[in-house]
């Protein structure tokens, strides 16, 4: 773990100050020393560490912990990703990507869509003559709530959504496959938070 005991407090603003304005540029392909020095600086601080702890509360990617513990390594000019953190890495998906690939002399075309309700409303520009849907499902968001509605449970709110998708006229001779993700996480977080926080009527042990 990274520890700074010496960092000045006083400096604290000027180092998040430095980072808001690199991140206001949007460009992250590569993170120059200066900025890699703020952040070191920051874990030093106790509210930055219990952030990064706390990462999903405040809607922060979930591997954020992971990176940061990792910061060293990934901060060396020398570095280049391994398979972990390629898997770690995550992009938000806003309106429609295409993806198009073949196997075995079968075109496969892929679209990918956002899931958050202001993104819904583009969905049907896809739904003409598909084949299969995979419906994603985060297994670890039980205890969260939307960014875009504090007050809905995230899990709750992708049961809703895929209960309208099996409903759904569109799909009547489309194939449905329903993908769970991120069981780690399920498995660190059950440890402490229950299930029951969602689902009240839940009793069990886990």
């Amino acid at each position: 773990m990274l520890n700074n005991p010496k960092f000045d407090p006083n400096l604290k603003f000027k180092a998040m100050e430095k980072i808001l304005e690199f991140c206001s540029v949007g460009n992250f392909a590569t993170i120059p020393p200066d900025i890699w020095k703020c952040l070191k600086d920051l874990w030093g601080l106790t509210k930055f560490s219990e952030l990064v702890e706390e990462a999903e509360k405040y809607h922060l990617n979930p591997s954020t912990k992971k990176l940061v513990m990792d910061m060293e390594r990934i901060s060396c000019a020398s570095y280049t990703p391994v398979d972990a953190d390629i898997l770690l890495a995550r992009v938000k998906t806003t309106g429609i990507k295409e993806l198009q690939f073949s196997f075995r002399d079968i075109i496969f075309q892929i679209f990918d869509v956002g899931g958050q309700r202001s993104e819904r409303k583009k969905w049907v520009h896809c739904f003409e003559n598909v084949n299969a849907l995979l419906f994603c499902a985060s297994m670890s968001e039980y205890d969260q709530t939307l960014i875009e509605d504090n007050t809905t449970n995230r899990m709750k709110e992708s049961l809703k959504l895929f209960s309208s998708v099996l409903n759904n006229p569109w799909f009547v001779n489309s194939s449905i496959i329903l993908f769970l993700n991120k069981t780690d996480l399920l498995e660190e977080k059950i440890q402490h938070t229950p299930l029951s926080v969602c689902f009240p009527e839940y009793t069990g042990r886990i």
